[in-house]
């Protein structure tokens, strides 16, 4: 579960529908390993969740040179979100949702 606050707007994994997710090819013991997320919130607004170990993107400096594993949200527009999941995703991983997200009525579930 993570939730945080970004420009005023409130991202919460625990409320929002996950589209897809993707891990790299590490195991999750590896300080390599990294996994993203994406969610789509009931307001059709969509954002990321990225996680990782201490030598992924997503790794947080803990002081003395080291680094530890952390997890960041980062909204996304639809536009964003569909080349995620274009690339991230095969079609049969894909949930529906963003396939047939319509951008004109987005206070709707996809």
């Amino acid at each position: 579960m993570a939730k945080k606050i970004i420009n005023g707007r409130k991202y919460d994994t625990e409320t929002a529908k996950l589209v897809g997710e993707w891990a790299n090819m590490h195991y999750v013991t590896d300080l390599n390993y990294e996994s993203e997320s994406l969610y789509v919130k009931r307001n059709g607004e969509y954002f990321l969740l990225g996680e990782g170990n201490a030598r992924s993107r997503y790794a947080k400096p803990c002081g003395d040179g080291n680094w530890i594993g952390a997890w960041e949200i980062t909204p996304l527009t639809y536009d964003a979100a569909r080349r995620w999941a274009e690339e991230h995703l095969d079609a049969d991983q894909s949930r529906p949702s963003l396939a047939r997200c319509p951008r004109t009525r987005p206070k709707t579930w996809c």
